[in-house]
C-alpha cells in the first residue's frame, strides 16, 4: 500500500479529480480529510471510503474564507493524528473575459486558485514539519504552463501556483518537505463543461455540452479528455515515497497537449 499510515487532506474532494484522489489515497492506506464546500458530497465521499474499509473524515469548508482555509488543517490534524500530505486541489474557472470584468468575480477566482493555497500551506507546514517531513501537492493546470484564451484570469492564477510551487519547493527541500504541482489538461469533469461552453471563445454550432467536451477531446493528441482517475494516479505518485527525489516541479497530465 503506497500511502500506508499517512494522513492528509484533499480539498475540492466532493467530485471529479479530488474525489478520485481521496478514494484512491484511502485505498492505498491513507487516512483522508475530505474537504469541499458541498457538505452532502463530502459525506458521500467519506461514506464511499468507509464502506470500502478505509478511514476518512468529512470537513465541509468555504475556502474563499481564510479562516476556513486554516480550520481544515486544524480539524484534520486533530481528527487524524497529524498531517503528512495536502493536495490543494480547489480551483475556479474565473471570468471568461477581461473587458467589462466584475472585480468580485476576479477576487473569487484568485481566492480559490491562489489565495487559499497560500493560507492552507501556511497552516500545514508546521504540521508536516512535526511529522519529520511530507508532501504538498497543488493542482495548477496546463493553463499555468502556457497561455489559455478560455480564461486569462484562470491562466494568470495557475501560472502563480506554478511559480509558488517552484519557489516553495526550493525553500523547504532541506526539511524533507516536497512541493510539486500537477497540471491537468482537459479532464472530463464539471469544470471542463464550463470552459467548453464559453461562447466568446468558439462557436457552439448548436452542440450541447457533452458534444463540446467530445470535440475538445478531439484536439488532444490522445484523442480524448482525461479521466479523473488518471489525474488521481499521478497525484498518488507525487505524494507517495516513490517520488522521494522529486520536488519543485510540475507534472503535465494532458494526453500530450502541451508537447
Amino acid at each position: 500500500m503506497r500511502m500506508k499510515d499517512k494522513c492528509g487532506i484533499v480539498t475540492a474532494a466532493g467530485s471529479g479529480m479530488g474525489r478520485a484522489g481521496a478514494v484512491r489515497f484511502a485505498r492505498e492506506g491513507a487516512a483522508v480529510a475530505v474537504v469541499d464546500i458541498d457538505a452532502d458530497a463530502v459525506q458521500a465521499v467519506v461514506g464511499e471510503i468507509e464502506s470500502a474499509g478505509g478511514r476518512a473524515v468529512a470537513i465541509p469548508a468555504d475556502l474563499t474564507r481564510d479562516e476556513d482555509s486554516r480550520r481544515i488543517v486544524r480539524e484534520a490534524a486533530n481528527a487524524l493524528g497529524g498531517i503528512d500530505f495536502v493536495w490543494n486541489h480547489v480551483g475556479h474557472p474565473g471570468p471568461a473575459s477581461v473587458e467589462g470584468i466584475e472585480m468580485e468575480d476576479f477576487d473569487t477566482a484568485v481566492a480559490l486558485n491562489l489565495r487559499t493555497v497560500l493560507v492552507t500551506t501556511d497552516a500545514a507546514i508546521s504540521e508536516i514539519r512535526a511529522r519529520g517531513g511530507g508532501a504538498l501537492l497543488y493542482t495548477a493546470s496546463t493553463s499555468g504552463l502556457r497561455a489559455s484564451s478560455f480564461s486569462p484570469v484562470y491562466s494568470a492564477a495557475k501560472h502563480g501556483v506554478v511559480g509558488f510551487v517552484k519557489a516553495l519547493g526550493r525553500r523547504l527541500a532541506k526539511e524533507n518537505i516536497r512541493v510539486n504541482a500537477i497540471c491537468p489538461g482537459p479532464v472530463d469533469t464539471p469544470m471542463l463543461r464550463v470552459f467548453v461552453a464559453r461562447p466568446d471563445q468558439q462557436s457552439t454550432h448548436g452542440l450541447d455540452r457533452e458534444q463540446l467536451v467530445a470535440r475538445r477531446g478531439d484536439t488532444i493528441p490522445m484523442g480524448r479528455p482525461g479521466r479523473p482517475e488518471e489525474v488521481a494516479s499521478a497525484a498518488l505518485f507525487l505524494l507517495s515515497d516513490e517520488a522521494s527525489y522529486i520536488t519543485a516541479t510540475t507534472l503535465a497530465v494532458d494526453g500530450g497537449a502541451t508537447a
